[in-house]
């Protein structure tokens, strides 16, 4: 089975998420900071981590630096969850390590097909 961290200190969106995950095969853990998030990713093998931006304590780009750095548990595509949008954000995002990035409000109809975009695009 395939394994899934979502960093999300939000319950309804971390909840919406889990649903949209678990119903694609995921198994799913979740972290509600960003310093629980990479402390996770750094231990455990994932296929796939969802990390929201605006997060207590350190935010989603230091906690994505923190896994990129650590590289213990391979390399799984990170995708950036938030409502930022303003101009320079998704660039912002992307340098910090993500490999795509959703706008919230979360759109239950296409998050999967986004999400399955971007990881394709990254085993291509």
């Amino acid at each position: 089975m395939k394994k899934a961290l979502i960093v999300e200190d939000n319950p309804d969106n971390l909840r919406l998420m889990t649903y949209i995950l678990q119903r694609e095969g995921y198994e799913i853990l979740s972290a509600d900071s960003g310093e629980q998030g990479a402390k996770t990713a750094v231990s455990t093998p994932l296929d796939l981590i969802i990390m929201d931006i605006m997060l207590p304590g350190i935010d989603g780009m230091e906690s994505t630096r923190r896994i990129r750095a650590s590289n213990s548990m391979g390399n799984p595509p990170i995708i950036a969850m938030t409502s930022y949008a303003m101009r320079g954000d998704r660039e912002k995002i992307m340098a910090a390590g993500c490999n795509g990035y959703i706008e919230k409000p979360i759109d239950p109809l296409r998050v999967m097909t986004e999400i399955k975009k971007i990881i394709q695009r990254e085993e291509t």
